[in-house]
C-alpha cells in the first residue's frame, strides 16, 4: 500500500451515535460527533457541552452492550458506534434508541465462490470451466477485432520462472482504469456497469448464425469465481486501445485476511498505473512476469489474467492430465474455433450456412511449461473433442428451428446421423465419460445384434455459441421412436446426435455450467418447430419429414449382412426377455462381407470366451420376414452345433460378426480332434501330512480327516491342465472342481455330514484343508467327485467325470471341552464363590479331568483369581474372587467370565455371565485429598465420604455410618447407608499465636467395622484478623496455664484466682471493655460476673472427683474462636474403699477367664490410691455364685499397687450376668459381668418345625430348617468349626441343598429339603453335628409323608368282567380314571389310550405292535374324570389276547400304563360246517387206481362261525354224505361212493372225521361235468335254526391226461381265490384304520370349534380361526402374564404359617378371605384368640396333633361342632317373618356372610358360624348403639356388633375401654384379601386357552397322522386294487377254461371250497 495512501486512511473521520437516555422523560434524538483526532477526556468535553451537562453532574457512557466506556476502550470503537448517556450501568430505556450497523459481506463471498459454483458432474472435472470463464472475458474483449482473436492460455510450472501460475491473454480491447474497478465488484453485471454506457442501457447484439455473437461476458461473477477457484491470488493487467498507461489491480485472500484483522475497509485497494513495459515493482525472481510485462509494447491493447498461488489439489491435473481438459476446452468452444457448420469433414451439407460464417478468426493457444520441453497446442487442432467426432462420424444432418414465443430467441437445431457399418456402430463414444455402449461377448440375446446404447441425452447445449455443459435435453416427440407403426428400425432411434444453439433470451446459471429453463420452454406445448433447408424454413410436416429423412439415412447408409434361403420362424426360449424371443426367422446360408456362408459348414469364433469350434446349423435373425427372395439385416447370429460331440454335446448361438472369415476347414478339424485327447480319466488322492486314511479304518473321533490333495489325471496319466475340461479351439474350457461330500451312515439314513468344493490351484492341484468335526460315532464315506465348476454336473460329453470313494468308521475320542454348573449369577467384588465344571470329551460325555489340569479365569474389566480346585469326576474351583472397578454400585454391573481350561491340545473357553456388585466395605475414601487441606480459622470445611470395598467401588451397606473426629471437636457420625456421605464440619476457630499457621487432625473411621482401616486429613488453619490468644493465669501464684495443658489437682478441691487476658493474632494485649467481657465464655460454668471479668478475672473452678475424668476446660472468646484449653487430671486422696476392675473379656461357661481382675483401694471418689502391698493378698476373700474356687489365684502387683485375681471360673448356671464380692480388711467391693455360653454340645431346632410335619410324596418342605448350636446347658453356642449334616431313614428319599454346613456367626445351620419322596407314613429327620472330629447330637423331626392328589400313579380300569368276549363283536364299555397318588381321580388334560395284542400277558411294554384305540367323549350323564371306551370291535379270531391302557405325555410318549387285562376271545354262534383244512380241489376218474378215485383224505370237518372260528362246542349229530351235479339238478350218471357206509357219519362236539372218500370203480359219470360232494350236517333238535353244508366240488374224467391239465387249472384257481382273500382282508383293515383317524379327526375338529366358540361367545377372546399354535401361544402368555400381574400385586396377606395335611382343613387364618380391610381389621381382632386354631374334619387328626405339639396347638375338629351351625343363618333382628321392624342406619350385616372361603366352602361356613355365631357387623358406634336400642325395644335379643371403625358392643350391652376397642391393623394377623374377580374370569379363559390349545394340537397331530397313513397306506391299497384287478381277470379265464369240455378244454365251471345252503347262498371259507 502507497504511504499518502495509508496516510489518508489514518486520518479518516469517525462518526459516533449519542443517546442521552440519563432521564425518564427525554425525548432528545440521537447526536452525531465527529471525534476524528480526539482522545476520551477531550471527547467527554465536547459530550458534556452537547448535551449540556453541568459541571456538578455525573453520568455513565456506555456502550449498547452496557460496556462502560474508558480510554482504551474509546481508541477502539469502529465508525458509526452508537453510545448511550446513563445515570447508572442498569438502567433501563425508557425510550427507544436506533444503532447503525455495516454490514458488509464478508471476504470469502469472493474468495470461496468458486469453491461452490464449480462442481464435478458426469465424471468430469470441473476445472476446465473454471478457465472457460476467463476465455468468455477474452472472447468478449476480442469481439470487435479486424484481425486475428488471439487468446493464449499459459500453465508456468518450470520453477525457473517463479512459483506455478496460470495465465490468460488475450488482445482484445482492454480495459481502462474505471473498466478495470468495475471488473473487481463482485456481481456488477455488463448490465449495470459504467464503462461507457448508460446504466441499463446495455445493447443486445444482433442474431448471427449459431448464435456465435462472443456476448458471454455476462453476470460480473466468472472471472472472480474462476481466478480464486484455480488460486489464491488474481493479478489483471490491462491496457485499453488509445491509452498509454498500463493498469494492474491486484486481489489476494492474503490481502483480504490481513486487512480484517487490521479491521480495515475488506473490500478497498488500489490500481496500479504504469507505461508499458516496465516491471521494476516485482522482485527478479517472478520472471514470469517480468517476461510477460516485456511483450506489451507489441500490443496496441490487451488484458492478462495472471493467476498464482495456484491450489495444489490442481497442479497435477493441469500438468498430467492436459488432454483432458484442453480436449474439454475444445469442446466447449468448438463452433467458436471451427466455425458455425463446427469441423467438418467430407460431404456434410453446409446449405444452411455461408463460408464467411463458417471461417472463425479466433485462434486459443495453450502453453504449458514445464522442466521439459514446453507443450503447445491450439485447440483448433484438437479433433477428439466430442463435437468434432460427431461431426466426423455423420453422413447426413437434419437442421430445424423452434420458437417457444413471438418475444422470445429462437433456438437453432442440427441433427446428424451416424450409420451401421457391417459389424459396429459408428456413434461416437464421449472420450470424458463412461462407456455409452455395452457389449457383452457372452450374452447374443441381442435381437439386432448391435450394440447397446445407454439411454443419453441426444441434443447437447451451447448458449452464445459455448457449451453450457450440465444441461442437454433427451429428445422431443417428433423425433422420438414411435411405439408401434414404425417403418425405421427401432436401432436407428440411436443412431444420431443434435446439438441446440441459442442466444442469451435463455437463462443460465452464473458459473454457466446449466441452463435454467430452456428444457421446460422447449417441451411446452406451444413451442413451434420448423424444418429447414438451405437456410430457410419450410412449412411441412416436421415429423412426416423427420421420418423420411431417417429412413432414407437408414436406407443409404447402414450396411447389412445377406440372408438367404428363408427356413421358417421360430420362439427362442434362450433369451430371458421374453419381448426379444419371438420372432426369429431362420435361413440356411448367410452373405457377408463377400463370402458365402451355408447349413453344415464348418466355422470358427473370434472374439469368443472360450473359442468355438464345429458346424453351422442355422441362421437366425429377428423380425417378421417373408420367404420370398433375399433379406438383409444389420448383423444377425448364427448357431453352430459345437464340435467334437463327445465333448459339447450341446449348440452355442453367437453373434454373425464373431465368426472368424480367416479360418480354414483343415484348422478347424485339427483344433476338434486336438480336444478330444483332453478327457479327464482318474483321481490321484495323496495326503500331504503323511497321515493316509485306508479303507475299511478306524480312527478316534475329533481325527482331522486330511489334508487332502488331489490331482485328475487324463486318458495318458498327465495332470497338465487338468483344471479346465478341454476347450474347442482358442480360450480356456470349463472349469473343473473335485467336490468332497461325507455322509455318516445313521439307522435313520444317511447323513451328509460335510460338502466341499475345491478350485484348482497352480501349486497344489485340489487342495482340501482337514476336516476337523468328525466327531459322531459310526460309519463314513467320503466321496471326491469331480463336477463342472459352474453348472456343477457330474457328466461330460455322455460320460462320468472322475471319482474316489473311501469308507471308515470313527470310534470314541478323548476329553476334551467341559460344561459349568448352574451357579448364582450376580458376585460381589472381594467376597469368595465357587465354580464347580464338569468335564467332558467332544462327545459330550462325562469323563476324568487330566491331572494336571489348571483352569484360567480372565474377565474383561475385573481380576480374577481363585485359591485352589479340587478334582474328582468334576472340578471346583474354590474360592473364586473378583476385584475391579465398577461403573454401578447400586445396579449389577454386567460382566463375562471366561473360564479357560487346557487340554493339552488347545484352550477351551467358556463366558460366563455375572452379575457384580460391590463387595463388602473395605476402605474409606475422603475428599478433598489435599494434603494439608487450607481452611482460614473460622470456617468450615466440607468432606465427601465414600465406603468402597477392597477394589475402590462405592459399596452400599444399612446403617454404615461414619465417624468424623476433628482434633478437639466432638466426633460426627456421617450417614453412609448409600456409599457416600457429606459432612460440614463445624466452624474451626484455633488461636493463633504470632500469626503462626497451625493443623488440625481429622480422622474418619468406622466404628462397627474394626477391619477398615482409619483415614486422615490434616487442616492448615490460616491465621485471621481478630482475637486469636488468650493467656490464663493463677493470680496468687506464678503459674499461667498453657493452652491444652494437664495440671493434677486433689481431687473434689476448687481452683481460685484464675485470670486471662486477651491478645490478637499480633501478639497484642487486648483491653477487656465490657463489650469484650461479654463474649468470653467458661465451660465449666453459667454464671459469670461481668465486673470480674472485666478487670480479668475467671470464675472459679471445681475439680473433678474421678481420677480417670480428666475434664476438659475451656475459656473463650466470641463462640470459642479463641479459647485456652486445659485439663485438669484429679489425684487421688487418701483410701476409702475397696475397688474390683474388670478384664474385657467376656467369660465362658466352664471355661477359666484368662485375664485377671485387678482389686485396688479407692479414695472416697474411688480413685485407685495405689496403697496396698503384698502382704495385702493374705487378707483378701472372694465370694461368688458357681464360682470354682480351687481355680481362683491371688498375685500381688507392685507396679499397680494393686492385687490380680486369676483363674476365675463357672462351672454352672446359665449365660447372664454374675456378681462376685471381694472383702479386704473393712473395705467390701462387688463386680457384676456377664457369661457367655460355653463350649458346643448339642443341637436344638429353633423354628416351627417342632411340630408334626406333612409333606406331599414328590414335593419339597418350603421353610429351612434352622438348626442351633447349644452348649452343655442348652445355651446358643456361635461356633463356626461345628458343621451339620442331616439325614433321613433309608425307605424316604430326602434331597436337600445341602447335605451338610458350618454354622453362621449365631451358631446356626439351615438346611432346605427341595423333594421328599417315598412312602406314605411317619418318618424322622435327623441333624447331627461335629465338632473337631468329636459327634455332637441333634435334634430328630418327625415327618408325615402324603400322597400327592395331583400326581398320577395309577390307571384304574373299570368293566364287566363277567362280560364274554364273542369274536367279532364289541367289547364292554372300559372306564379308566387317572388316580392321583392319594387314590383320588385326576382330570387329566393329557390322553389315555387302549392297546391290545395277540398273546398273553407279557412285559411292562408289549413286543410286537399293538391295535390302539382312542377314546370316546363322556356322556352327559357320566363322570368327566374318567375316559370311556366302548363300541370297540373285538378280534374276529378266537384266543388269548392282552389289553392295556396307557397316559400319554407325548405323542410319542407313555407317561404311565395300567395292569394288563388278558381276555378269551370265544367263537361266535356257529353258522356253517367247513373243513379245518381246505382239501386241494380234485379231479376223479373211473380209473382201477384207487389214487385217482380218491375224492378227500383225512379230512376233519368242523362246526364253524362266520369267521372261521371253531363253534360246535357240545354240539352233536350226523354229517350225510351225497353227490350231487353242480350245474343241474339231474340225478343221471352220478358218480357212486365206493363204501356206501361213508355216506353218513358221526358228528361229535361240532367235530366230524371222514378218513377215505372215493368214488368206484368204473363208477358212472360224464366226462368233463363238474360235481360236488356235498356234506351237510344233522343236528340234534334242540339245536335252533340250520347250519350251511360243506360242498366239495371234483371233476370227472375219463382221460388221464386231461385229468392232470383239470386239476392244475383247479388248483391254480385256488391259489388266486386264497390271494384275493388275502389281499381283501389287508384292505379292509388299513380302510379301517383311516376310518377311524378321519373318525378322530372330526371329534378334534368339533372339539375345537365348541372351545373357540365358547371363548368367543362367552369371555369375548376372539381367535382366528386358522390361528397357529404360535399365535396361541402368544394370547396364552398375555393371559398368563397378565393373570400373574394381578396375583404379584400387593395386597393384604395372612402372616401365619399354614397347617394343612390329610383331613386337615388348615388354620382358621387361612380359610377364609375379606375383601374390606375394615372387615378384616374387625373380624380379626373379634376372633384373635382363635386365628391360628388348627381345623380338622376327624377328631382323630386332632388328637395327632394334640400329641406331636404336647398339647401347645390348639385344634378344633369340625365333627365335634354342635350341628344348629351346619344350617344357615336366620335374617337379621331388625328383619322378622320377612318384614323390616325399622330402618337400620350402618349398613349392618352378619360378619360370617364377608368371609369368603376360596375352598371347602361347605365346611368352612359350618365353622365360622360356630366361631362368630351371630355377630353384626356395623359402620359406626353409634349406628351400633342405635341398632341395639331398637332390637331391644322389640323384646328381641341383641348379639355381639362390630363396628367398622374398630369397636364393639358386647351381647350383654357393653361397650368402650381398651378391651372394646381394636388395636392397630399392624398389631394384629389379618385376614387375607381376595383376588379380584377379573383373576378368576382371566384363570378360565387362561384354562379354556390350554384346553383349546390341546384341542388344536390334538387335531393337528390327528390331520398329520392322517395324512401320514394316506401317504403310507394309500399308494399299498391302490396297488392292492390292481392286484385284485388282475387276479379276477386270471380267476375269469380260469373259470372260462374250466367251464370247457375236458376234450376241448372248454370245461364246466366248478369251484372248490364252497357251501350250498338251503338258503342257495355260498359261504366264503377263510383261512385265518
Amino acid at each position: 500500500m502507497l504511504p499518502a495512501v495509508s496516510r489518508r486512511l489514518e486520518e479518516r473521520r469517525r462518526n459516533l451515535c449519542v443517546y442521552d437516555r440519563r432521564f425518564p422523560n427525554s425525548k432528545r434524538k440521537e447526536e452525531w460527533l465527529v471525534t476524528r483526532g480526539m482522545d476520551f477526556l477531550k471527547f467527554l468535553r465536547i459530550l458534556s457541552e452537547t448535551f449540556s451537562v453541568a459541571d456538578h453532574e455525573t453520568f455513565l457512557l456506555v456502550t449498547t452492550e452496557r460496556t462502560p466506556l474508558d480510554a482504551e476502550r474509546f481508541m477502539r470503537l469502529d465508525d458509526g458506534a452508537t453510545l448511550y448517556m446513563l445515570q447508572r450501568e442498569d438502567q433501563v430505556l425508557e425510550v427507544p434508541a436506533e444503532e447503525w450497523i455495516l454490514f458488509t459481506p464478508h471476504h470469502d463471498t469472493v474468495v470461496e465462490s468458486g469453491t461452490f459454483k464449480y462442481y464435478d458432474s458426469e465424471g468430469k472435472k470441473s476445472l476446465p470451466y473454471a478457465l472457460a470463464d476467463l476465455v468468455d472475458n477474452a472472447l468478449s474483449a476480442t469481439v470487435n477485432n479486424t484481425g486475428v482473436r488471439k487468446i493464449e492460455i499459459r500453465m508456468l510450472f518450470d520453477e525457473s520462472y517463479g512459483k506455478p501460475s496460470v495465465i490468460v491473454w488475450d488482445n482484445g480491447c482492454g480495459m481502462t482504469s474505471k473498466q478495470l474497478n468495475n471488473w473487481a465488484v463482485y456481481k456488477l453485471s455488463k448490465f449495470k456497469r459504467e464503462n461507457g454506457r448508460d446504466q441499463g442501457s446495455y445493447d443486445r447484439p444482433g442474431h448471427v448464425s449459431r448464435s456465435l455473437n462472443s456476448d458471454i461476458s455476462y453476470f460480473g461473477v466468472g472471472g472472480k469465481q474462476a481466478a480464486f477457484y484455480i488460486g489464491k491470488t488474481t493479478r489483471v493487467i490491462s491496457k485499453s486501445s488509445g491509452s498509454p498507461d498500463v493498469h494492474e489491480l491486484v486481489l489476494s485472500k492474503a490481502l483480504f485476511e490481513k486487512k480484517e484483522k487490521n479491521k480495515e475497509d475488506t473490500y478497498s485497494t488500489t490500481i496500479y498505473n504504469r507505461k508499458p513495459g516496465v516491471s521494476t515493482h516485482y522482485k527478479p525472481e517472478d520472471s514470469f512476469l517480468h517476461d510477460l510485462i516485456a511483450e506489451e509494447c507489441k500490443n496496441e491493447s490487451f488484458t492478462a489474467v495472471v493467476i498464482t498461488d495456484v491450489l495444489q489439489d490442481h497442479i497435477p491435473f493441469l500438468k498430467e492430465d492436459y488432454e483432458v481438459w484442453t480436449r474439454q476446452l475444445a469442446h466447449i468452444y468448438h463452433y467458436y474455433i471451427h466455425g458455425a457448420n463446427g469441423n467438418v469433414q467430407g460431404a456434410v451439407p453446409k446449405s444452411s450456412i455461408t463460408d464467411s460464417e463458417q471461417i472463425s478468426k479466433v485462434d486459443i493457444q495453450i502453453t504449458i511449461q514445464k522442466k521439459k520441453s514446453p507443450y503447445v497446442v491450439n485447440l483448433r487442432d484438437i479433433e477428439t473433442d466430442l463435437q468434432s467426432l460427431y461431426v466426423k462420424a455423420a453422413v447426413s444432418t437434419f437442421e430445424f428451428k423452434a420458437c417457444t414465443n413471438p418475444e422470445a430467441g429462437v433456438v437453432e437445431g442440427i441433427i446428424r446421423y451416424h450409420p451401421f457399418l457391417y459389424d459396429r456402430e459408428t456413434y461416437p463414444e464421449d472420450p470424458d465419460a463412461p462407456n455409452e455402449y455395452v457389449e457383452d461377448d457372452e450374452d447374443d440375446s441381442n435381437p439386432d445384434g448391435q450394440a447397446k446404447k445407454l439411454r443419453r441425452p441426444v441434443f447437447e447445449c451451447y448458449w452464445n455459441g459455448r457449451l453450457i455443459p450440465y444441461t442437454a435435453v433427451q429428445e422431443f416427440d417428433w423425433c422420438s421412436q414411435p411405439h408401434k407403426g414404425s417403418k425405421v428400425p427401432a436401432e436407428c432411434y440411436n443412431r444420431f446426435s443434435g446439438v441446440l444453439f441459442t442466444d442469451d433470451t435463455f437463462k443460465v446459471t452464473e458459473n454457466k455450467l446449466t441452463f435454467i429453463d430452456l428444457e421446460q420452454k422447449l417441451k411446452n406445448k406451444d413451442t413451434i418447430f420448423t424444418f429447414v433447408m438451405k437456410g430457410q424454413k419450410q412449412r411441412i410436416n416436421l415429423q412426416k419429414e423427420f421420418v423420411q429423412w431417417l429412413q432414407k439415412c437408414h436406407e443409404e447408409f447402414d450396411k447389412q449382412v445377406k440372408f438367404m434361403n428363408y427356413q421358417g420362424t421360430i420362439t427362442r426360449t434362450d433369451i430371458p426377455t421374453k419381448r426379444n424371443q419371438h420372432p426369429w426367422a431362420t435361413f440356411s446360408s448367410m452373405e457377408w462381407e463377400g463370402r458365402l456362408y451355408k447349413t453344415g459348414d464348418y466355422v470358427k469364433s473370434i472374439k469368443t470366451s472360450p473359442i468355438y469350434n464345429g458346424k453351422v446349423h442355422r441362421f437366425l435373425l429377428f423380425g417378421t420376414h417373408d420367404d420370398d427372395g433375399d433379406v438383409y439385416g444389420c448383423g444377425g447370429q448364427v448357431e453352430i452345433c459345437l464340435e467334437p460331440k463327445g465333448l459339447y454335446e450341446k449348440t452355442k448361438i453367437i453373434h454373425v460378426a464373431k465368426l472368424d472369415g480367416s479360418a480354414t476347414v483343415e484348422e478347424i478339424k485339427k483344433s476338434i480332434k486336438n480336444d478330444s485327447a483332453k478327457l479327464p480319466d482318474k483321481l490321484h488322492v495323496h495326503w500331504p501330512h503323511k497321515n493316509p486314511w485306508s479303507d475299511n479304518t478306524s480312527w478316534p473321533a475329533g481325527t482331522v480327516l486330511g489334508p487332502i490333495q488331489v490331482k485328475i489325471l487324463n486318458k495318458k496319466g498327465e495332470t497338465s491342465g487338468m483344471s479346465r475340461l478341454p476347450s474347442v479351439g482358442q480360450g480356456a474350457g470349463k472349469r473343473m472342481s473335485v467336490v468332497l461330500r461325507l455322509v455318516h451312515h445313521v439307522p435313520d439314513g444317511d447323513q451328509e455330514m460335510s460338502s466341499l468344493e475345491a478350485q484348482h490351484s497352480s501349486k497344489w492341484d485340489f487342495w482340501f484343508k482337514g476336516i476337523e468335526n468328525i466327531v459322531a460315532l459310526g460309519k463314513y464315506t467320503l466321496h471326491l467327485i469331480t463336477i463342472q465348476t459352474e453348472t456343477k454336473a457330474i457328466e461330460f460329453g455322455e460320460r462320468l467325470l472322475p471319482q474316489f470313494k473311501l469308507e471308515f468308521t470313527i470310534k470314541e475320542g478323548v476329553a476334551d471341552q467341559f460344561d459349568v454348573a448352574k451357579m448364582d449369577s450376580t458376585v460381589r467384588i472381594g467376597v469368595p464363590f465357587d465354580i464347580s465344571l464338569q468335564i467332558k470329551d467332544k462327545h459330550g460325555h462325562a469323563t476324568e479331568p487330566p491331572p494336571d489340569l489348571k483352569p484360567t479365569l480372565k474377565c474383561s474389566g475385573l481380576d480374577v483369581a481363585y485359591e485352589h480346585e479340587t478334582c474328582g469326576s468334576d472340578i471346583i474351583i474354590k474360592k473364586v474372587k473378583a476385584t475391579g472397578k465398577l461403573k454401578y454400585h447400586v445396579e449389577p454391573n454386567p460382566f463375562d467370565l471366561t473360564l479357560t481350561l487346557n487340554f493339552g491340545l488347545g484352550d477351551h473357553s467358556k463366558t460366563l455371565k455375572m452379575n457384580v456388585l460391590p463387595g463388602c466395605p473395605h476402605s474409606i475414601h475422603v475428599i478433598p485429598e489435599d494434603k494439608p487441606i487450607e481452611v482460614e480459622n473460622g470456617n468450615t470445611v466440607k468432606f465427601n465420604v465414600m465406603i468402597q470395598d477392597e477394589a475402590g467401588n462405592i459399596t452400599t451397606t444399612p446403617k454404615m455410618t461414619v465417624r468424623c473426629l476433628v482434633s478437639a471437636y466432638p466426633p460426627a457420625n456421617i450417614n453412609c447407608m448409600a456409599g457416600v456421605g457429606e459432612h460440614v464440619t463445624k466452624p474451626i476457630n484455633l488461636s493463633l499465636t504470632k500469626g503462626m499457621k497451625q493443623i488440625l487432625k481429622v480422622r474418619f473411621s468406622v466404628p462397627s467395622r474394626s477391619g477398615i482401616e482409619e483415614v486422615a486429613r490434616e487442616l492448615l488453619v490460616l491465621p485471621s484478623k481478630r482475637v486469636n490468644r488468650m493467656t490464663v493465669y493463677k493470680k496468687d501464684v506464678d503459674l499461667e496455664l498453657k493452652n491444652n495443658e494437664r495440671i493434677e489437682w486433689m481431687a473434689g478441691s476448687v481452683l481460685e484466682n484464675l485470670c486471662f487476658m486477651l491478645y490478637d493474632e499480633g501478639d497484642r494485649k487486648v483491653p477487656i471493655t465490657a463489650e469484650v467481657a461479654s463474649k468470653v465464655k467458661v465451660n465449666w460454668t453459667g454464671k459469670m460476673n461481668l465486673e470480674e471479668l472485666k478487670e480479668g478475672k475467671l470464675p472459679n473452678v471445681t475439680v473433678p472427683t474421678k481420677v480417670q475424668d480428666n475434664h476438659f476446660y475451656q475459656v473463650s472468646y466470641q463462640d470459642q474462636s479463641v479459647s485456652v484449653s486445659f485439663t485438669i487430671v484429679p489425684i487421688p486422696d487418701v483410701p476409702a474403699g475397696l475397688k474390683p476392675i474388670l478384664p474385657k473379656f467376656t467369660p465362658r461357661l466352664g471355661e477359666i477367664l484368662p485375664e485377671h481382675i485387678v482389686l485396688a483401694l479407692v479414695d472416697r471418689y474411688e480413685n485407685v490410691t495405689k496403697t496396698m502391698t503384698p502382704s495385702s493378698v493374705n487378707e483378701i476373700t472372694v465370694e461368688a455364685e458357681g464360682l470354682d474356687k480351687q481355680a481362683l489365684t491371688l498375685n500381688f502387683e507392685e507396679s499397680s499397687g494393686s492385687v490380680l485375681v486369676t483363674g476365675v471360673c463357672f462351672s454352672s448356671g446359665t449365660p447372664g450376668f454374675r456378681e462376685m464380692t471381694f472383702t479386704f480388711r473393712k473395705f467390701t467391693g462387688h463386680v457384676r459381668f456377664e457369661v457367655t455360653a460355653g463350649v458346643p454340645a448339642k443341637l436344638a431346632l429353633v423354628n416351627e418345625h417342632t411340630q408334626l410335619m406333612h409333606v406331599l410324596n414328590g414335593h419339597g418342605i418350603p421353610t429351612p430348617f434352622v438348626i442351633q448350636l447349644c452348649d452343655l446347658w442348652g445355651n446358643p453356642s456361635p461356633d463356626k468349626r461345628v458343621v451339620v449334616k442331616i439325614s433321613a431313614s433309608s425307605e424316604l428319599k430326602v434331597k436337600t441343598d445341602v447335605l451338610s454346613r458350618p454354622v453362621d456367626a449365631e451358631g446356626r445351620a439351615s438346611f432346605t429339603v427341595t423333594d421328599v419322596s417315598g412312602p406314605k407314613g411317619l418318618y424322622e429327620l435327623n441333624f447331627r453335628g461335629n465338632f473337631l472330629k468329636r459327634p455332637i447330637p441333634g435334634p430328630s423331626v418327625k415327618l408325615t409323608v402324603l400322597p400327592d392328589p395331583n400326581k398320577p400313579v395309577s390307571l384304574d380300569v373299570q368293566y364287566d368282567a363277567t362280560a364274554t368276549f364273542v369274536a367279532g363283536e364289541s367289547f364292554p364299555v372300559f372306564s379308566v380314571t387317572v388316580m392321583s397318588d392319594e387314590g383320588s381321580p385326576i382330570i387329566n388334560q393329557q390322553v389315555v389310550s387302549m392297546l391290545y395284542w395277540k398273546g398273553e400277558q407279557s412285559a411292562e411294554a408289549p413286543t410286537n405292535t399293538p391295535f390302539e384305540f382312542q377314546c370316546c367323549e363322556p356322556k352327559e350323564n357320566e363322570k368327566k374324570d374318567t375316559f370311556y371306551f366302548r363300541e370297540k370291535p373285538i378280534p374276529e379270531r378266537v384266543g388269548k389276547y392282552t389289553i392295556q391302557f396307557c397316559l400319554r405325555e407325548t405323542k410319542d410318549k407313555i407317561a404311565l400304563r395300567s395292569n394288563q387285562i388278558v381276555i378269551d376271545v370265544v367263537a361266535n354262534k356257529p353258522m356253517k360246517l367247513a373243513p379245518e383244512n381246505l382239501p386241494q380241489t380234485q379231479v376223479v376218474s373211473y380209473s382201477n387206481d384207487i389214487a385217482k378215485r380218491i375224492l378227500v383224505e383225512n379230512m376233519t370237518l368242523v362246526i364253524m362261525d362266520k369267521f372261521g372260528n371253531p363253534a360246535g362246542q357240545g354240539l352233536n349229530g350226523n354229517v350225510d354224505i351225497c353227490i350231487k351235479n353242480v350245474n343241474s339238478k339231474s340225478i343221471e350218471q352220478l358218480p357212486l361212493f365206493e363204501d356206501e357206509t361213508n355216506c353218513n357219519i358221526k358228528l361229535e362236539n361240532g367235530t366230524a372225521h371222514v378218513s377215505t372218500l372215493a368214488i368206484r370203480k368204473k363208477s358212472p359219470g360224464k366226462h368233463g361235468v363238474m360235481y360236488m360232494v356235498l356234506f351237510k350236517p344233522i343236528l340234534s333238535s334242540s339245536f335252533p335254526g340250520n347250519l350251511d353244508a360243506y360242498e366239495f366240488h371234483f371233476g370227472f374224467s375219463n382221460d388221464e391226461e386231461n385229468q392232470k391239465e383239470f386239476m392244475a387249472l383247479s388248483r391254480q384257481k385256488n391259489s388266486i381265490k386264497e390271494a384275493i382273500t388275502r389281499i381283501n382282508d389287508e384292505q379292509e383293515i388299513r380302510k379301517g384304520i383311516i376310518k377311524e383317524l378321519k373318525k378322530l379327526v372330526q371329534t378334534s375338529c368339533e372339539k375345537e370349534l365348541a372351545l373357540r366358540n365358547e371363548l368367543k361367545n362367552k369371555w369375548d377372546v376372539d381367535i382366528p380361526e386358522n390361528a397357529s399354535i404360535e399365535t396361541l401361544d402368544e394370547i396364552l402368555n398375555a393371559k398368563q402374564l397378565e393373570a400373574e400381574g394381578i396375583l404379584n400385586t400387593p395386597r393384604r396377606t395372612c402372616n401365619i404359617q399354614n397347617h394343612e395335611g390329610i383331613n386337615i382343613l388348615g388354620k382358621v387364618c387361612h380359610l377364609a378371605q375379606v375383601s374390606d380391610d375394615a372387615d378384616a381389621w374387625v373380624i380379626s381382632w373379634h376372633i384373635r384368640g382363635d386365628m391360628d386354631c388348627v381345623v380338622t374334619t376327624i377328631t382323630t387328626a386332632a388328637c395327632e396333633i394334640y400329641d406331636l405339639t404336647h398339647g401347645r396347638q390348639q385344634v378344633l375338629p369340625l365333627e365335634t361342632i354342635n350341628s344348629s351351625w351346619r344350617r344357615p343363618l336366620p335374617s337379621l333382628p331388625h328383619i322378622q317373618h320377612g318384614r323390616l321392624l325399622f330402618n337400620p342406619t350402618g349398613n349392618p350385616e352378619y360378619a360370617a356372610n364377608v368371609l369368603i372361603h376360596p375352598k371347602n366352602q361347605a365346611q368352612c361356613e359350618i365353622l365360622f358360624r360356630n366361631l362368630l355365631g351371630k355377630t353384626i357387623l356395623i359402620d359406626d358406634l353409634d349406628s351400633a348403639n342405635l341398632y341395639r336400642q331398637s332390637v331391644v325395644r322389640n323384646n328381641i335379643p341383641c348379639p355381639t356388633i362390630l363396628t367398622r371403625n374398630g369397636e364393639k358392643v358386647n351381647a350383654n350391652g357393653k361397650f368402650g375401654g381398651a378391651q372394646n376397642r381394636a388395636p392397630r391393623p399392624n398389631q394384629l394377623h389379618l385376614f387375607a384379601a381376595p383376588l379380584p374377580e377379573c383373576y378368576y374370569s382371566l384363570t378360565n379363559i387362561i384354562d379354556l386357552l390350554t384346553q383349546y390349545s390341546a384341542a388344536l394340537k390334538k387335531k393337528l397331530e390327528f390331520k398329520l397322522d392322517l395324512q401320514k397313513v394316506y401317504t403310507e397306506h394309500g399308494p399299498i391299497i391302490q396297488q392292492n386294487r390292481q392286484s385284485l384287478g388282475g387276479y379276477e381277470h386270471q380267476l375269469q379265464e380260469i373259470e372260462i377254461k374250466l367251464a370247457t369240455p375236458l376234450k376241448t378244454m372248454k370245461r364246466a365251471s366248478y369251484c372248490c371250497g364252497e357251501t350250498s345252503g338251503e338258503t342257495g347262498k355260498r359261504a366264503k371259507l377263510t383261512s385265518r
